[in-house]
């Protein structure tokens, strides 16, 4: 399976290159049209700044590249941002796979701390990309995954959020409930990291590689 991580200004990338070597894909990670648009899979990850990565995509072609794209893509972190309408972090439009606009945290208490940073559970998963989470059975022969996968708790670091919204597949919460994971055809996202993310994170991944 070719396997394509979309390169750009962002940090984080090379812990999602990692990731898919563990699973024993040997990912290319390119910004080159043509090499996006043939791989079977697409990983869109990041950190960063939304106006700083919209320049950049902006000014190699990569945003009307990435929302055109046919195969599986999955959107994680600041990917994920990047892939709705708007975002508040630098007033920027994005490339608007996703008709809803990226918010700021806005705490409510003093225990509340932007960004949000930690362990946090996701919950109402939907969709083959949680194929697996919530079922376990007596016959599980690794108990420790068969836990993680019925409670399974995935690792956040954000400052901005997507609220819910029709194209929500699983949940999240701090300070209010939104979106930690989205799908529309054949887009993905995680707001969280699944290449940080233990057991679950693996899962997920495993999921999207065989999403037809």
């Amino acid at each position: 399976m070719d396997v394509a991580i979309v390169k750009y200004n962002a940090g984080n990338i090379y812990s999602v290159v990692n990731a898919m070597k563990r699973l024993g894909i040997e990912p290319v990670l390119t910004d080159d049209a043509e090499m996006l648009q043939k791989a079977d899979r697409v990983l869109f990850p990041g950190q960063g700044q939304a106006r700083e990565a919209m320049e950049y995509l902006k000014a190699h072609q990569l945003d009307q590249v990435i929302k055109n794209l046919k195969q599986p893509v999955l959107g994680i972190c600041v990917g994920q941002q990047l892939l709705c309408r708007h975002s508040e972090e630098g007033d920027v439009d994005c490339i608007g796979i996703f008709d809803v606009d990226v918010k700021r945290f806005q705490p409510q208490k003093h225990e509340d701390k932007v960004p949000a940073m930690g362990w946090n559970e996701i919950y109402d998963l939907k969709t083959d990309l949680y194929k697996g989470f919530g079922n376990r059975t007596d016959s599980d022969s690794d108990k420790s995954t068969a836990d993680a996968l019925l409670h399974p708790y995935s690792y956040f670091v954000h400052s901005y959020y997507v609220p819910l919204c029709e194209e929500t597949i699983a949940k999240a919460e701090y300070i209010l409930p939104y979106s930690a994971s989205l799908h529309k055809d054949n887009f993905y996202t995680c707001q969280f990291h699944p290449e940080k993310s233990g057991k679950v994170g693996e899962q997920i991944l495993k999921n999207f590689l065989e999403i037809k």
